[in-house]
């Protein structure tokens, strides 16, 4: 490791990062020549740049910072129009294209054309994803439609993370859980379009009570050797928790061996369908997250550190600000650069290449690899990129040591896994226990058991990306690579259970499932593209030409570029292989 210090470190990258991010055009003199990139016909607004300089501030004119920029309009005017995107790329020396192109590619923003209707001022947003779709979302979507009226949108949206309350709505960037027509409408009535502030949080001064950044201190001051740390963690058998379960300590000393400088970038955008565990820690313990991040980017030495948190998470937001400016006002030793990077509703951004772009300021396309972002990350530098869960391990395992964490495990497995229950149990939510715990035991154990008059009929063992399982297979010890030896097309992912009842459809849950996928595909590869869309076609018909969909599913499986595509096919071929009596004539 480097003899340089973090503040060396801090001055030294902050000419590297200006290097390389996009080079800023400088603006044109009264009566000079166009900036390149100025659309012809395309005028500046004298009016929309004071408004879009009044919301930039004095913050810097980068474009890494697009995306954040957008959210600022879209949330002071509820949407972005044609004269804000002239102005904004006028600021960030950017083409209206390059704005547009990411306006665009997320679902959170509203871009309206010139001379277009602005949406309503007000938009609820209705989860339509498989446990809301169990709990009646379609139901709740006409009778809000109904009522409403026309001065709010109702708008049937993805997965919003909160599958443990469902059915849920979204007034404004308010979660209604358990969501009734009676109960959005009071919202709205009441102009609760707000998060409600999450209660229970460990603040900094309790969490540095409880010996809280000490571990941090010891390791910035030479107290705690690297090589040591990065053992312990292997020793652990700590894996990456967001769902891909690469050895977390082998990734740390492959980060290591790159050139630095490097940073750290942690994926808070768990979009699967049925997860929300990172939510849950970040809205109860976020310091503890935090230490280990920071511990993390000093074993590395990086002097900048990116969380890029789902922009559903509108109260973990205000909880992640507030533990950063706490920290940072009252640090507890010299601290690396820490970003926070809003997404923007969009699922692919989960996949670590596609959070990096949209870190950059850029569209949330998968990058093809090699090269791994290990090796060109952020801004083309090696980047640590890490899920919360895993980095909120990191105190624990070094405090109480390696066999307390590897020690927890049943059936054979090492560790604990925080599995994100929902469906048909009396006790949905997030729940800590062994890894390679069966679902069995997990409901029995965990969650009450199943509601009252439900049968367990399936489950899904690792969100919409896992594929389904019968209640045959509901004794399989949950774990990284215990699925797969009962079925190639199932994995645990991010541990995000979906318990079916015999009240319940497979078929239409696979459904549901794969349009998801075809909602959230980037669009960048065919197979992709185009195959979620075609099977979703083919899936809504009553007979399903089998024959076809096997042709579909190897295509995207084989040919798609990242994780999306590829796992699409997952739950469709588990209900066709595990589920038959439901495609009988």
């Amino acid at each position: 490791m480097s003899d340089q210090t973090f503040a060396e470190q801090r001055a030294e990258t902050q000419v590297l990062h200006m290097t390389n991010v996009p080079e800023i055009k400088s603006k044109p003199s009264k009566g000079g020549r166009k900036r390149r990139g100025h659309l012809k016909g395309r005028q500046l607004q004298e009016q929309a740049l004071v408004e879009v300089q009044a919301l930039l501030r004095d913050d810097p004119r980068r474009p890494d910072l697009l995306i954040e920029y957008l959210h600022r309009i879209q949330d002071g005017y509820k949407h972005i129009s044609a004269d804000h995107m002239v102005a904004l790329a006028h600021e960030l020396g950017l083409s209206m294209t390059e704005v547009y192109e990411v306006a665009t590619f997320y679902h959170h923003f509203d871009v309206t054309k010139a001379g277009e209707t602005p949406p309503p001022p007000l938009t609820v947003r209705v989860c339509e994803s498989v446990t809301c779709e169990m709990h009646g979302c379609g139901e709740l979507t006409d009778a809000l439609g109904a009522n409403l009226g026309p001065g709010v949108r109702i708008q049937p949206v993805p997965c919003v993370g909160r599958c443990h309350e469902a059915p849920v709505a979204v007034v404004g960037r308010n979660p209604v859980g358990h969501a009734t027509p009676e109960t959005v409408a009071a919202a709205v009535d009441n102009g609760a379009v707000d998060p409600p502030e999450p209660t229970g949080v460990i603040a900094y001064t309790a969490y540095r009570d409880a010996g809280g950044y000490s571990l941090l201190a010891d390791c910035v001051a030479g107290r705690r050797d690297v090589e040591a740390i990065v053992s312990t963690l292997e020793n652990a058998k700590l894996r990456g928790l967001g769902g891909a379960g690469f050895p977390a300590g082998r990734k740390w000393r492959a980060l290591r061996n790159e050139p630095e400088p490097r940073y750290v970038a942690i994926n808070i955008d768990e979009g699967e369908p049925g997860t929300f565990k990172d939510g849950h820690y970040l809205e109860r313990d976020p310091h503890r997250f935090l230490e280990g991040t920071l511990i993390g980017a000093w074993a590395v030495n990086a002097p900048d550190v990116y969380l890029y948190l789902r922009d559903e998470y509108a109260a973990a937001e205000g909880v992640l600000h507030r533990a950063v400016a706490e920290l940072e006002a009252a640090p507890p030793c010299p601290l690396p650069r820490l970003h926070i990077r809003r997404g923007a509703g969009a699922y692919i951004c989960g996949e670590e290449s596609a959070m990096v772009e949209s870190i950059e300021g850029k569209r949330g396309m998968p990058r093809l690899r090699p090269p791994l972002v290990a090796q060109v990350g952020i801004f083309g530098r090696p980047t640590l990129e890490q899920n919360l869960e895993t980095m909120y391990w990191v105190r624990d395992i070094l405090e109480k040591g390696p066999e307390w964490f590897a020690g927890q495990g049943r059936h054979g497995r090492h560790g604990l896994r925080s599995f994100s229950v929902s469906g048909r149990v009396k006790r949905p939510g997030v729940h800590l226990a062994p890894a390679g715990i069966t679902l069995r035991e997990l409901i029995d154990e965990y969650c009450g058991g199943m509601l009252e008059g439900h049968t367990l009929y399936g489950y899904f063992p690792g969100g919409a990306s896992g594929g389904i399982l019968p209640a045959a297979k509901a004794d399989v010890p949950l774990d990284f690579d215990t699925l797969q030896e009962v079925d190639p097309h199932c994995f645990i992912g991010s541990a995000a259970i979906i318990v079916l009842s015999d009240h319940d459809s497979a078929r239409q849950a696979a459904l549901n499932a794969m349009r998801f996928f075809a909602h959230e595909s980037c669009g960048q590869c065919t197979p992709c593209r185009v195959g979620t869309v075609k099977a979703v076609t083919l899936m809504e018909q009553e007979t399903w030409d089998e024959a076809v969909l096997d042709d579909l599913c190897t295509v995207m499986a084989d040919a798609s570029i990242c994780g999306l595509g590829q796992a699409a096919p997952n739950p469709l071929r588990c209900a066709l292989k595990y589920f038959p009596q439901e495609f009988e004539d």
